[in-house]
Order: structure tokens, then C-alpha cells, then sequence
């Protein structure tokens, strides 16, 4: 069957699409398997438990069904959710944000595919604009939402050795320049596929210089503060009004309730929910429901450094742990410094055949992980023969302690035979 170019866009094989389908084989499967490529948060009991008794709380109130799943809420999010979402962020930080700055979409994913189709693509006249990344690897998610191509510019980064086994990626600022065809400049923090976090004087730099070029800054913190909170350094929160601030509720235990949040200025809060409205009529009022309480009693900020944090802390400690004492005396490696998310970013420096193949060969032992050459899109044509690209690979740890073991020990094996050594 033959389809529209925006048919075609979005029906051909994509990284995003490809990771899905395997991940959907992997667990339709009968044996054992180390799903260590998803970004599927981790089952928390104790967060679990939080919404088991929150449900139970509105199945108990008169017309809490109703107000649950029977109407529409407002094509830019329930109003009392946005006026408690306003009075924590102007309380807490000391934002001066009201329900006017804020909406909510059908998840972040949602929320970055209208962002960047405002932002950026066909301008008239032909005339066109693209969305700068300051920092690449980024989120393999976004590369495949614009609607048009020459849609994303993606900057090499500064690569830092630090002590083994770390290193860790920063902005280079140097030729750092918004251009007239920039429509906006996107960051995530922390990043997803690495763990970076961009320090507070790349975050100021970057938003300093989105507001002298009177562009936006996009900042993902879908893993981030003030919620879900999953960051392992002490890091403040950001917004002024150059900023748009997406957050999602997945990461607090509900990524089944697809909830977003954008927090910025009134004219791109107006331009998101009128789109919202076209595509989805309203977004969906389940996710918020479930955590209005807790926004308005402050909860939602202990429970993310109380419960998730150290959650994600002891993980994060575990795999890395793991990792070095598998891969030491084997084969060269380095792994960036996990700061947030839920990721482990793994380097093999010289590595003989690209990680996508690598990616085959774990997948054929049933370990799933995504190969790096993904997050790398919208760079230069001078970065194409950059080998570092291919020499990277995103591992999940948010996963049971066997699980990440048993595939630690499979993928140590697979890089062996890559280099020519023997198995051990």
C-alpha cells in the first residue's frame, strides 16, 4: 500500500520503531531474556503502592469514577492540576509561573513532536528553520519526529577522561552559534541515552544564549528535577522565560498514564494546547488525578528524593559494579559517569565492528540493548567517520539484579569475540 510522505515518514524503519518491535519479540518470548535496551521505568513497590491506595482513595469518593474517566478535561489539562502544578513551582523555586505557563500533553514523547513542528520545518518563502542540539548522543526518541528532513543539527561533543572507569561528556562551546534558521535549541538533563547532566553553568550559558537569539531552549527532564527526581548530584532546577520545561509523570511509576507537562511562555502554552486540541482533543486526565494530592500537600517532592532517588541510587551502584568487575582485564572500556536517568552508557574504545552489529549478535543470545549509532543523528558531515559513534551502547539498568548480570556476561563474551580474544 503506497502512503502520503508523512505515511512514509512515519512508517519506515527507525531506530525508535526497530528498539520497540524487538523489545515487544523479546518479551513475547518463552526463555530467558535480558531486556536491558527498553526505557521502561522500574516497578517500585513502595511507588506502587502509593497509587494502589491513591485509586482506592478516588474509587471511594462520590463520583470519583466519573470525574476519573468519564469527561474531558481541557484541551490544555485539567485546571486544578494546573493550578497546583503554578503554586508548587512558584513556592518551592520561586518561579513566576501561573496555570498561563503550563499544559499538559499525552506524554513528553507527544509533547516534543508538536515542539518541534512549531518550532521548526518549512517556513515560507523558502525559507526553513532546524532544531540544535547542543550535545550529542541524545535521545534516540526525538530523531524521527519532524515532520519534513533537515530537521535536526546535532554538535560533537567535548569527551572527558575522568577517573576509571568514567568519562563524561560536555557542551563545546566553542562556534556555538544560534543561527537565523535556529528555530530552537533542545537539551535533556539528564540525558537519555548517557546519564549526563549538563552543570548549572551549561544549562545558564545555553539559556543565555536562546535568549539574546529570542529562541527557545527546549529542556527534556522527563528523568530530572523537581520530579521524578532521578539525579545522583546535587542539581537546581532551571526555568526563566527563554526556557521551555517539559516534564512526564512516567518516571514517578505511571507510564501508562502518558502524562506531560510543558511549563513556558504564554504564547507557546496557547500554540501546544490549540495543537493539542486538533490531535487529541484533551489529554488524559488519569495521571493527573492521581498526583494532584500530592502536588498540593508537597508530597510528590519527598516522595522523589525518599522513594525514587534512592531506588535508582542503589541500581545504578549495583550495575556499575557489575560492569567493571565483568569487563576488567578484558578489553577496553569506559562508561560514562551515570549522574541521573537509567542508563549505563558503555564506550569500548577501538571496538572492531560497529555496536550495531554487536547489537545482533546479543540479541541472537536474547539480550536486548540499544546500539549507540542511534543517539548520534543530525550531526555534521565532518562527524561521520567520527568512530566514537560506533563504538558506544545504552544498557538499562532498571531491571532485575540477575537480569543485568547474566547480560553483562553475554555482552562481555560478544565484545571478546569482536576484539579476537579468547572467551574466558
Amino acid at each position: 500500500m503506497e502512503f502520503s510522505l508523512f505515511g512514509r515518514n512515519f512508517t519506515q524503519k527507525t531506530g525508535i520503531l526497530e528498539l520497540m518491535d524487538d523489545l515487544g519479540q523479546a518479551l513475547a518470548g518463552d526463555g530467558e531474556v535480558s531486556m536491558l535496551g527498553g526505557g521502561n521505568p522500574a516497578s517500585i513497590p513502595a511507588m506502587n503502592e502509593v497509587w494502589r491506595q491513591r485509586l482506592q482513595e478516588i474509587l471511594l469518593q462520590d463520583s470519583g469514577v466519573e470525574l476519573l474517566l468519564a469527561q474531558y478535561d481541557t484541551p490544555q489539562g485539567n485546571p486544578g492540576f494546573l493550578q497546583a502544578l503554578a503554586r508548587f513551582f512558584k513556592e518551592r523555586f520561586g518561579w513566576n509561573v501561573g496555570p498561563e505557563n503550563i499544559c499538559v500533553t499525552n506524554g513528553s514523547q507527544n509533547a516534543f513532536f508538536l515542539l518541534f513542528n512549531l518550532l521548526a520545518g518549512e517556513w515560507g518563502q523558502g525559507k526553513s528553520r532546524s532544531i540544535l542540539f547542543p550535545l550529542a548522543p541524545e535521545y534516540v526518541g526525538y530523531a524521527d519526529q519532524a515532520l519534513g528532513s533537515g530537521h535536526f543539527h546535532s554538535r560533537r561533543p567535548q569527551v572527558v577522561l575522568q577517573e576509571f572507569p568514567f568519562f563524561k561528556y560536555y557542551v563545546n562551546f566553542e562556534g556555538l552559534e544560534l543561527r537565523e534558521d535556529t528555530g530552537a535549541l533542545c537539551a535533556s538533563r539528564p540525558t537519555n541515552p548517557t546519564g549526563n547532566v549538563l552543570t548549572q553553568d551549561e544549562v545558564v550559558h545555553l539559556a543565555g544564549l536562546c535568549r539574546r537569539s529570542g529562541v527557545p531552549f527546549l529542556l527534556d527532564n522527563a528523568y530530572g528535577t523537581p520530579f521524578p527526581g532521578i539525579l545522583f548530584e546535587d542539581v537546581e532546577p532551571f526555568w526563566d522565560e527563554s526556557t521551555v520545561l517539559v516534564l512526564s509523570l512516567s518516571k514517578l511509576g505511571l507510564p501508562a498514564t502518558r502524562t506531560g507537562i510543558l511549563v513556558a511562555k504564554p504564547e507557546i502554552i496557547q500554540a501546544v494546547t490549540a495543537s493539542n486540541a486538533i490531535l487529541n482533543l484533551a489529554s488524559s486526565g488519569i495521571g493527573q488525578s492521581l498526583v494532584l494530592p500530592f502536588l498540593e500537600n508537597g508530597a510528590l517532592w519527598e516522595l522523589s528524593r525518599k522513594i525514587i532517588r534512592p531506588y535508582y541510587l542503589e541500581a545504578r551502584d549495583f550495575a556499575v559494579q557489575a560492569a567493571v568487575e565483568i569487563f576488567a582485564q578484558r578489553f577496553p572500556f569506559r562508561i560514562h559517569r551515570p549522574q541521573g536517568a537509567l542508563f549505563l552508557w558503555v564506550w569500548f574504545p577501538e571496538l572492531p565492528i560497529p555496536t550495531r552489529s554487536l547489537y545482533e549478535r546479543l540479541k541472537a543470545r536474547a539480550v536486548v540493548v540499544v546500539p549507540g549509532e542511534y543517539f548520534f543523528f543530525g550531526m555534521e558531515d565532518e562527524d561521520k567517520d567520527w568512530n566514537h559513534r560506533r563504538e558506544c551502547l545504552r544498557l538499562n539498568y532498571a531491571r532485575p539484579k540477575g537480569e543485568i548480570l547474566r547480560g553483562l556476561m553475554v555482552l562481555a563474551e560478544e565484545v571478546e569475540l569482536a576484539f579476537g580474544l579468547p572467551r574466558r
